[in-house]
């Protein structure tokens, strides 16, 4: 199935609107949650909403993960100490929280396919040695993760 989904963002800049083209696949596998923790040194240098935008599109693109259950979310983090305590240090650490039944092969294509668009978009912080970009995939165990969503019956899966 196809949705055609109208991404809107509005910040400093104004607002701006664009359309997005989603596949729905992978039906029946939950709880792709990518969490962000940014460095707010990092956060003042970049589009954090952009940032957010892009992996979900490469979420929805990788086939793996069904689109009602796509979340991406930024925190941002205030209080960090990092390495040899340079105050120009900064970070991105990404965590990919997903249920419990995806191969191998679909988790570290999904996860290569999203760490190389981040990589892509972060490209200038790498430019100077201040600048530290990790990222995890983690399962949830089924028997220990509780959950109730009314989006996925509102797109029809």
């Amino acid at each position: 199935m196809r949705l055609r989904g109208l991404c809107i963002r509005i910040d400093k800049r104004g607002i701006s609107a664009r359309y997005i083209t989603y596949e729905l696949y992978g039906e029946g596998k939950t709880l792709p949650h990518l969490s962000l923790e940014i460095s707010d040194n990092i956060a003042a240098r970049i589009d954090v909403q952009e940032l957010c935008v892009r992996l979900h599109e490469v979420m929805v693109k990788s086939g793996v993960f069904p689109l009602g259950g796509i979340r991406v979310r930024a925190h941002l983090v205030s209080n960090y100490v990092i390495a040899d305590a340079e105050t120009e240090n900064g970070f991105i650490d990404m965590v990919l929280r997903m249920g419990a039944g995806r191969s191998l092969a679909d988790r570290k294509m999904a996860g290569q396919q999203i760490f190389d668009a981040a990589t892509a978009y972060l490209a200038p912080l790498f430019q100077k040695p201040h600048f530290a970009l990790s990222f995890e995939i983690r399962d949830i165990d089924p028997e220990l993760s509780w959950k109730k969503n009314s989006i996925h019956a509102r797109l029809g899966h």
